[in-house]
């Protein structure tokens, strides 16, 4: 299967995650090309789309939802994983905090999985730098790589043992 991973960043932690998920699903044998959202035009010859963003107060960056929006139809013809990174604490307890449902219900999403991300106020804008302060946000890798694999595991197994995009489940 050719898979598609791309991922809107801010400043280079949920490229890494991306980048992480690409080389489990390469080394359970599947043709991989990761783009930044802005330059994905087309879904040709694309079998299966990882799609993921950082998370800012909730809501994905603008490069990821507006991909989503753009090629929704061909996405919902796809098997689609989505992937949102940034949240503090325990993801469980913050996928709730993740508004993404809308993109979800309209592309078809198989899964979608909220992974902790990282803080680093040295290579943030001003603006972010004082948000953290403010808030008094924990600063760190967070980045559960354990759980990343196993996610990229999950949507390779689900690729190889079941046929989610060649003969997608079509309603009675």
């Amino acid at each position: 299967m050719h898979i598609l991973v791309t991922a809107a960043t801010k400043y280079g932690s949920t490229a890494a995650t991306a980048d992480r998920l690409a080389e489990v699903l390469r080394s359970a044998g599947h043709e991989v090309t990761q783009r930044p959202p802005g330059e994905v035009d087309t879904l040709d010859g694309v079998d299966a789309v990882v799609l993921g963003s950082a998370v800012y107060a909730g809501t994905w960056l603008p490069a990821a939802r507006e991909l989503a929006h753009r090629l929704e139809a061909d996405l919902a013809a796809r098997g689609v994983w989505l992937f949102s990174s940034g949240p503090l604490g325990d993801p469980r307890e913050r996928a709730e905090d993740v508004h993404v449902s809308s993109i979800a219900t309209a592309v078809g999403a198989y899964d979608h999985r909220v992974f902790p991300g990282a803080v680093d106020p040295a290579v943030l804008d001003g603006d972010d730098r004082a948000t953290i302060e403010g808030l008094h946000a924990p600063v760190g890798d967070f980045r559960d790589w354990a759980a990343v694999d196993a996610y990229a595991r999950e949507i390779a197994d689900g690729l190889v043992s079941r046929d989610l995009v060649l003969a997608p489940t079509l309603p009675a």
